[in-house]
């Protein structure tokens, strides 16, 4: 169950659109509603935060390619040739567009049959993945949290077309949150789903509890950012203690 602390954190947050948990299932839930529309899968995410539902989808709800990389259908040949990518004018050549198939990250075939989506606040089970999506300075809080704990690195990897699989699939193979911006993405553009400019942040299930206790031990701004004159004189008080340290292992320290 998704922990009362992190339901907390992102309520402080106060993101202008909520957080979305994911739930990936090989068998039906049980006391869950299903979704009878049929759009891209980047679209429930989208339908659970105007709506407030829970509820989930199957491959036939989804009429993008989200399910490729879900595993629950194969790459078809002719999009998997390049052709599409190449008509579409996204690649130059053929084969600029099958290297995305080949190296396209996607969850073991077959492992996925529902997906269950819920806001945050209302989230009723584990969830595999947290889509959070987020202007300045919500986004530099919760990309800090990422690496405040485990000293992770922050990347940010996608294709310009099929970033679901880098947003829904990649995350939970890498164990590494991905971002990337709004307003890019051939699918994502295509239908206007999203604001343009918003951080769009993948939380996998392992680092969920590490982001949620960051969220709640870290400092959100920073002290270099504060303004009041007891942040400043700390801030001083430790850049001298720097200097101190310096004489003491022989060396200088120019960072100020």
């Amino acid at each position: 169950m998704l922990s009362d602390k992190a339901k907390d954190m992102f309520k402080k947050l106060n993101l202008s659109i909520p957080a979305i948990a994911i739930k990936y299932l090989p068998v039906k839930p049980e006391g869950i509603e299903h979704c009878e529309k049929k759009m891209a899968l980047c679209q429930y995410i989208k339908e659970a935060q105007e709506t407030g539902k829970t509820f989930y989808i199957t491959k036939e709800n989804d009429t993008c390619y989200g399910k490729l990389s879900l595993g629950m259908e194969p790459k078809p040949p002719v999009t998997a040739s390049g052709q599409a990518g190449l008509d579409f004018g996204v690649y130059k050549s053929l084969a600029g567009c099958r290297k995305l198939y080949q190296e396209l990250p996607v969850i073991v075939p077959g492992s996925i049959n529902y997906v269950v989506y819920s806001p945050v606040a209302d989230c009723q089970f584990d969830p595999d993945l947290i889509i959070a999506f987020a202007e300045l300075p919500q986004a530099d809080i919760i990309m800090r949290a990422t690496s405040y704990i485990s000293g992770d690195f922050w990347e940010s990897k996608s294709t310009p077309v099929i970033s679901c699989s880098w947003m829904y699939a990649y995350p939970v193979i890498s164990g590494k949150v991905n971002h990337i911006t709004t307003g890019f993405y051939h699918g994502l553009k295509r239908r206007n789903v999203f604001e343009s400019g918003l951080r769009m942040i993948s939380i996998p299930f392992n680092k969920i509890d590490e982001v949620a206790t960051a969220l709640d031990e870290m400092d959100w701004t920073t002290i270099a950012f504060r303004d009041d004159q007891e942040s400043k004189s700390e801030l001083k008080r430790r850049v001298d203690h720097w200097q101190e340290m310096a004489i003491e292992m022989g060396c200088s320290c120019d960072l100020h």
